[in-house]
């Protein structure tokens, strides 16, 4: 106790002494003269005092009442540039993650150590980010984003622990590069965040780095230039890699990998990297081309790879500014390749048949584990069209000029894209034969030019029977689903090339016959077109198989998990007969558990998707899982369940009756109610309780006693409000052994709420009747502390249904709901009783609300209803019965005639 009354007495006098130095720097009664000297020195005590002491210090000055306000806005430009101090990124991290209401801890948990990481909570995650994220107005951004980028980089390498890897990425990605005015091409964050790792991976033209060819103060200027060495690329590779798979940020991961295609290749697909190198940097690059694959999956990309097979750096390919070597000791840099252009000869350039067919490979590896069966199939029709036209010239008496060094380079490219064609051909035939409209289409252009064309090219004519037969050979091939138009070229085209004399003239005749008897065939064996699944069917069940991979991949980064929650939304809006009902609600509710936000927020959305065509299922499923019978999920899974169910009432609407609505309002009322009784969860509370006493005695006996107070000083008004909000939460984790947990039940009444906003009538009188009693039992009975969340949710279910009444009375409906004068008086009596003696704040507020909402509803409800809908209050009292101050005008209205005009004088 005594070290944490210095640790006070310390930060009192720290607080005195920049209030005295303040006052005497920035008073408006100091003379100018003294203002200069007295301002330096208050410079100096800011400087010289640790980081976190000055955080804690100005939190407290600049809140109000502490100093003048001259002094407080002086203390506030101080406290927004302490981000620019060498440790000051840390420090505030370090302090808004320990003083954010969310993320505060007990004494005893705090005094001993975390063993799985800090306790940062979103909320106090996006504060942290806002501080860090725009430069205040008194600072450039230049000068800002420059002094915090190194700090912000260095988190992400992952010295400091996981959890500030995910805190530096969330910064970074979402504060800083998120942002337009920030985070565009351009811009000074920009300038400070992605180009040093985008450089080092991709320098730009004219990059240097004299300290490569520099040792001991002596450049060799016989060696070759260095411009990125071995452990520059290697911290650039991971940065990139945490910064874009701790969040889901596609748009970002777009901007930032597409430049980077080729590059990351070159990296992933050296051939001679020895392991030592192939795990950090082959693998991180990858990684990241993968992800980078699934977020972008078009033919595009796999030309662009197998064009550039033998890609090793330089932005041009031709004649690269740099290239990719190995040093002496295997590991990967990155050089100047100017001196080596004069040597074609050299390691570095030679690309060789087994370096295609190596990098063919993995080409094919990397297509294989990102790409859907239909984008192979895109794939390989845009590589097929690319030799095809490439082989296809009109006119071979023209005069060609080309250089020599393009020659070589087009038939270097040339080659890889015939090895890719031949590869993916002998590798997945079956995938290639997903889109056989397309490859007939083709197919049919293909040899009817070689039908017409005696001397025509057999290479490019074999290559289209063989796709041809391909096609016609796969299970459930039908001629009926062909295009009438394409299937008489086709037969048209067999037909002459069967009657040639080339070497494929027997092939054709096959394919021929083969052609003509194909239905035959599929009729012996029993196959009906009804049995087949459209090209739409075939293209959803291959979406949702890869949204099914893309979630439940245990290595997908958080990018590749959004897009498969992006596919499965997409499946369901467009109500695709693929979606398998029960086990996407089994796939939801596991993911609904999931400590990211942005995974269970979408789950919830996905949730109220499915219940426009599924209402029943999701309804179920929902009820099932928050009423929790089995004790099976989580506090916070439960209450995710609720708030899920919440936005399924809500978009059923006026649908939500009957016995739906009857099944999920008895399963709420249950949990609202006090009688349930949870065995497995007593138990565990016991265990807990056990655990933390355990805890506190290790913790007593590490400070040889009562363990001290390690937090802020704190004024006795926040002292009073801590020890208030510790005694509610104790009294939450400490309820009655067994019984269901107060939070599940207020929330059960929020849901029961906005059931009946929906639909009162669906709920049925008996329902909703026992909800109101339930209610006014809560207010008279449950008056703890820590109940207070019950009891708001109590009052708050009142105002529900006197809204709902009241909205049933203004369009003119009866809802069948018993709620007469008696039951009326009962509720307003508890409410006003508990506006005048609950200890919260909040329910007394509630309480008020509700009693003067339900004294209007009295009144207004004598007027007379009519078919129409009801005007406001002050709107319908617009005369009185029997009384017509001006009858000439009263009896103008009534026969719809205009009243004659009048002049009157006015003074």
């Amino acid at each position: 106790m005594d070290q944490n009354a210095s640790e006070t007495s310390g930060r009192q006098k720290l607080m005195q002494s920049i209030i005295d130095a303040g006052t005497k720097a920035f008073s408006p009664d100091v003379p100018e003269s003294l203002r200069a000297q007295a301002t330096r020195e208050f410079d100096e005590l800011i400087q010289r005092t640790k980081t976190l002491n000055v955080l804690g210090a100005l939190n407290i000055l600049v809140r109000p009442g502490h100093v003048p306000p001259w002094l407080r806005s002086k203390l506030m430009e101080e406290l927004t540039r302490v981000p620019l101090r060498p440790d000051g990124v840390r420090a505030t991290l370090e302090f808004v993650f320990s003083v954010h209401p969310s993320s505060t801890v007990r004494v005893s948990e705090a005094a001993v150590p975390q063993k799985k990481g800090a306790n940062i909570t979103h909320e106090a995650l996006t504060l942290a980010s806002n501080l860090l994220s725009a430069p205040p107005a008194s600072v450039a951004p230049e000068t800002w984003y420059s002094a915090i980028s190194p700090q912000l980089l260095v988190l992400l390498d992952g010295g400091e622990g996981p959890e500030l890897v995910k805190v530096a990425s969330y910064v970074v990605g979402f504060g800083i590069l998120g942002r337009k005015a920030a985070g565009a091409p351009g811009t000074a964050g920009w300038k400070y965040f992605a180009e040093p790792m985008l450089n080092h991976i991709k320098p730009p033209p004219g990059f240097s780095n004299e300290a490569g060819t520099e040792r001991d103060g002596i450049v060799d200027l016989t060696k070759q230039e260095i411009l990125v060495q071995h452990n520059e690329l290697l911290t650039a590779l991971r940065r990139l890699h945490a910064l874009l798979v701790s969040h889901p940020n596609p748009g970002l991961c777009k901007r930032l990998l597409a430049p980077l295609v080729l590059p990351l290749w070159a990296l992933a697909s050296r051939p001679e990297a020895p392991p030592a190198v192939a795990e950090p940097v082959c693998s991180s690059a990858l990684e990241l081309l993968k992800t980078y694959s699934m977020l972008m999956p078009s033919p595009g990309l796999v030309l662009l790879l197998a064009r550039n097979l033998g890609y090793i750096g330089g932005h041009n390919t031709s004649s690269p500014e740099w290239v990719y070597q190995a040093a002496e000791d295997g590991h990967v840099q990155i050089v100047d390749a100017r001196p080596l252009l004069t040597n074609k000869s050299d390691q570095a350039f030679r690309f060789t048949l087994e370096h295609i067919d190596r990098k063919t490979a993995k080409l094919l590896d990397l297509v294989t584990s990102t790409l859907s069966d239909a984008d192979i199939s895109a794939s390989f029709l845009e590589l097929l069209k690319r030799w095809l036209a490439s082989n296809h010239n009109p006119d071979r008496s023209g005069i060609i000029v080309q250089q020599d060094n393009d020659e070589e380079e087009d038939s270097v490219a040339k080659l890889a894209e015939v090895k890719t064609l031949q590869a993916m051909m002998e590798r997945f035939p079956e995938k290639l034969a997903t889109q056989p409209k397309h490859i007939l289409d083709l197919v049919s252009q293909i040899i009817a030019r070689a039908g017409n064309s005696p001397d025509g090219d057999d290479e490019v004519a074999g290559v289209a029977l063989s796709l041809l037969n391909m096609v016609v050979t796969v299970p459930g091939f039908q001629k009926s689903r062909v295009e009438p138009a394409v299937l008489s070229l086709i037969e048209s085209s067999l037909d002459r090339l069967s009657n040639g004399s080339t070497d494929l003239s027997r092939t054709a005749n096959n394919l021929r016959l083969l052609l003509l008897y194909r239905d035959e065939i599929d009729s012996a064996s029993s196959v009906t077109s009804t049995s087949l699944p459209t090209d739409q069917q075939v293209e959803d069940r291959k979406t949702y198989a890869l949204a099914i991979s893309y979630i439940t991949q245990p290595d997908s980064p958080a990018p590749v998990r959004s897009e498969g929650l992006n596919l499965i939304a997409t499946l369901i809006t467009s109500q695709s007969p693929v979606l398998d009902i029960p086990g996407i609600l089994v796939l939801l509710s596991s993911l609904i558990s999931d400590a990211d936000e942005y995974i269970y927020l979408r789950i919830i959305k996905l949730y109220a998707l499915l219940a426009n065509n599924h209402p029943r299922s999701v309804t179920r499923e929902l009820t099932d899982h928050f009423v929790d019978a089995k004790e099976a999920h989580p506090l916070d899974a439960r209450l995710r369940f609720g708030e899920a169910l919440v936005q399924v009432i809500q978009r059923l609407g006026q649908t939500f009756t009957g016995a739906l609505a009857a099944g999920v309002g008895n399963a709420l009322l249950s949990v609202a109610g006090r009688r349930g009784r949870r065995p497995k969860t007593e138990a565990k509370q016991l265990r807990e309780q056990r655990l933390q006493a355990q805890r506190n005695r290790e913790a007593a006996e590490a400070w040889g006693g009562e363990v001290p107070d390690m937090s802020d000083p704190m004024t006795e008004e926040e002292r009073a409000r801590k020890e208030l909000l510790e005694r509610i939460v104790d009294g939450w984790d400490e309820s009655k052994r067994g019984m269901e947990d107060v939070r599940v039940r207020a929330s059960a009444l929020s849901v029961l709420g906005a059931a009946v906003e929906v639909n009162a009538a669906g709920l049925g009188q008996g329902l909703v009747t026992g909800a109101v009693d339930l209610c006014v039992a809560v207010l008279q009975l449950e008056r703890g502390l820590e109940k207070g969340i019950l009891r708001r949710a109590a009052v708050l279910f009142v105002m529900s249904f006197v809204k709902a009444l009241e909205e049933a009375r203004e369009k003119g409906r009866a809802l069948g709901l018993g709620f007469g004068k008696e039951a009326q008086e009962d509720v307003m009596r508890t409410l006003r009783y508990v506006a005048e003696t609950d200890n919260d704040g909040l329910v007394v507020q509630h309480a008020k609300d509700v009693v003067e909402s339900l004294e209007t509803w009295q009144v207004v409800k004598l007027l007379p209803a009519s078919s129409s809908q009801q005007p406001p209050l002050g709107e319908a009292l617009t005369k009185l019965t029997g009384l017509e101050v001006d009858p000439e005008r009263s009896a103008a209205l009534h026969e719809n005639r205009p009243s004659r005009p009048r002049i009157e004088e006015v003074e």
